[in-house]
């Protein structure tokens, strides 16, 4: 994944097992589970995932932009005009923080270990 491009897009879900069914019967999409409440999929052009945790399941899919630098590119989020509305968090694999721009779509940026 190149860095400062749309790399992931993550999708709110109320059952990953539906998603699954549906996603997989109707494209033919591949699944990896993370637990019980994140599945991630592949061979859909872009990978992704589904996510069903409250704490962290956003109202609208999710675009998420990787970067080498976590530490600076939150502080160039803000630095632009965004607003930081989940800090950053570890998940399986890296790390990530969510934003909103100026018309209020949220996004988020990760970082791979």
């Amino acid at each position: 994944m190149s860095t400062k491009k749309l790399a992931y897009l993550e999708l709110p879900a109320t059952s990953t097992a539906a998603m699954k069914t549906f996603y997989g019967d109707l494209f033919g999409w591949s699944f990896q589970d993370w637990g019980p409440t994140y599945t991630s999929f592949s061979e859909a052009g872009l990978d992704g995932g589904f996510n069903t945790d409250d704490s962290h399941r956003t109202k609208a899919p999710l675009p998420i932009i990787q970067t080498d630098d976590i530490s600076t590119m939150e502080t160039r989020v803000q630095q632009a005009g965004g607003a930081i509305t989940l800090p950053t968090f570890q998940f399986p694999g890296g790390r990530r923080f969510h934003f909103t721009d100026p018309s209020g779509n949220e996004l988020a940026v990760m970082q791979l270990d």
